[in-house]
């Protein structure tokens, strides 16, 4: 959204950006790091770190500073709210519990994908999983472990160029709005982040497979964002024809080999696009 420059409050921006400074890489921060993070000085960021932490939203043990529980409450009161959320919770539970998967909804996030809402698959009856071994098996949870993406949460950002919902947000983009991202993303090196061996690094080989995404209205992504995960995706769209978001399912090496994912995945995911699209 672009406003008048009159209404633009750069303090606000500014506190922001330092509160953004944080993430999964870097979990505490003094004034030096949060000031490169935010393109501040470091007299700027200190006092915007002594500020936020003086509201509560970061705690410090007077050098470095970390986020707070209460910053869980602009999340929180997100998924309380907003309708995208609320409108796709139901189903993804009700697929989670029908396909034994893990389901997750994304919306596009600047170079990253947001988790807005997930489901887990359900033990099976009697105890076991969904695997046929026992939940209180080591192998089991390894084996499991190992194609659940790590740390996926509600909230949790995920690189757009190397998963499933990312590409097919990304093919939704019109051709100049991708063009504009993919060169703002490899101004630096020519090409896109390398997460796995397997990951596309190469603009324009990820022009191709979007346009497959365009065409299948699909798609399926392994290994590029995380060894070990597997994972396909639709587009959610509104009554108007947006996408709006992405639906897709987290499933293992043996189910993508065996054809699940054409088989039983890609009908349920796109006649869960059809019965969300009245919501949205």
């Amino acid at each position: 959204m672009d406003i008048a420059a009159a209404d633009y409050i750069a303090g606000l921006a500014k506190g922001l950006a330092v509160l953004e400074s944080f993430d999964t890489e870097r979990q505490r921060l003094n004034a030096t790091l949060a000031a490169q993070r935010a393109g501040l000085t470091r007299a700027a960021a200190r006092r915007h770190l002594l500020t936020l932490a003086h509201l509560g939203y970061l705690e410090t043990d007077g050098h470095y500073f970390w986020l707070s529980p209460k910053v869980l409450r602009l999340s929180g009161s997100y998924l309380a709210s907003a309708r995208l959320p609320r409108a796709v919770q139901p189903v993804l539970n009700r697929l989670a519990a029908q396909a034994r998967e893990s389901f997750s909804v994304a919306v596009l996030d600047g170079d990253a994908v947001v988790v807005v809402a997930r489901s887990v698959a359900p033990p099976a009856e009697g105890g076991g999983d969904w695997q046929g071994a026992s939940l209180g098996d080591p192998s089991a949870v390894r084996a499991r472990a190992r194609w659940t993406a790590h740390g996926l949460h509600l909230g949790a950002r995920l690189p757009a160029h190397a998963t499933s919902t990312g590409r097919v947000l990304l093919a939704a983009l019109a051709r100049p709005a991708l063009a504009q991202w993919l060169a703002e993303r490899t101004a630096a090196t020519g090409s896109l982040p390398r997460l796995t061996p397997y990951t596309v690094t190469e603009p324009e080989a990820l022009r191709r497979i979007l346009q497959q995404v365009r065409q299948a209205d699909h798609c399926v992504c392994s290994e590029e964002h995380e060894l070990g995960v597997h994972a396909v995706a639709v587009p959610l769209r509104d009554m108007q024809g947006r996408t709006v978001a992405a639906l897709n399912a987290v499933l293992s090496q043996n189910r993508l080999r065996d054809g699940a994912v054409e088989r039983e995945l890609l009908p349920l995911l796109h006649e869960a696009a059809l019965e969300l699209r009245p919501q949205l």
